[in-house]
């Protein structure tokens, strides 16, 4: 089991560290946030499948389009049937943390860190 510890500082997230079940501190750095933003920006205009992480073994699993990159966030667009849309952002610290997997469609393949 990991515990991440995540401090925002302005728009940029600063990942102190994470911890597994023996006490090793797993530090992470820009380039690891840096890494998985280009993994993102790869997949611009691409349809995933989102894999949310809500706790209390609560998943919640979305089909959209990622359709904004931005330095501190990316967006998806979902749709959510009925001829409704949403809009939904997620940081890349949610991938890292692993509170949000992204799938690209077609692939096997998972945004992750890289």
């Amino acid at each position: 089991m990991r515990i991440g510890i995540i401090l925002t500082f302005y728009c940029y997230d600063v990942i102190i560290g994470e911890v597994d079940e023996r006490m090793v501190v797993y530090l992470a750095t820009r380039q690891t946030l840096d890494g998985i933003k280009s993994n993102v920006m790869e997949c611009l205009g691409k349809k995933v499948i989102l894999r949310t992480n809500k706790g209390k073994r609560k998943v919640k699993v979305r089909e959209g389009i990622i359709e904004n990159v931005f330095p501190c966030i990316f967006t998806v667009r979902v749709d959510q049937g009925t001829e409704a849309e949403r809009t939904i952002s997620f940081s890349y610290s949610d991938i890292l943390t692993e509170s949000v997997e992204v799938t690209v469609v077609g692939t096997s393949g998972v945004i992750q860190v890289s």
